[in-house]
């Protein structure tokens, strides 16, 4: 295996998160959180959408190259899009692990769901980018809903300000 296709394989699936024996796509989304966390503590919401772009083509590039190694069209083991996804739904949660815990299960809900236009590409682009796009949908839905649900019923600052 050339060292490009072990790099596609390690990304791909974010780390080996992908290989879980069930649910992978649970465990891409959980093993995003981290990632997601550091990055807005470090830069806020715009180094997070940056680095859901870079990763998003990165995501292309590795997906198209597991896909053509393991000869299947949506490889279960492929979770890069689910980080990208996950890091969408994240963009205005305030850095508080309740808040974390509604976008992780809003956007799983909006991942299996597949709601317009995300069913269009999980089922018309047979490509890395369809692998890649449903789940920038599913974020997208996930981040409308749960800005509303934070600006709505959270307090300002997050949970963890009524704690602290």
């Amino acid at each position: 295996m050339s060292v490009q296709t072990k790099a596609a394989f390690i990304l791909g699936t974010w780390f080996g998160s992908g290989k879980a024996p069930v649910a992978s796509g649970t465990f891409g989304s959980f093993a995003a959180l981290p990632f997601a966390w550091g990055i807005m503590l470090w830069g806020g919401w715009p180094f997070l959408i940056a680095a859901a772009a870079a990763v998003y083509f990165i995501g292309v590039w590795s997906a198209g190259i597991v896909m053509r190694e393991t000869g299947i069209e949506d490889p279960g083991l492929i979770v890069i899009d689910e980080v990208v996804g996950q890091w969408l739904a994240l963009l205005t949660a305030p850095l508080d692990p309740v808040c974390y815990l509604i976008s992780f299960f809003l956007f799983r809900f909006f991942d299996i769901l597949k709601p317009w236009p995300a069913c269009w590409a999980d089922s018309k682009l047979h490509n890395a980018t369809g692998v890649m796009l449903d789940d920038v949908f599913a974020g997208i839905y996930a981040l409308i809903c749960s800005t509303l649900v934070s600006c709505r019923f959270m307090p300002e600052n997050g949970w963890m300000s009524l704690i602290g």
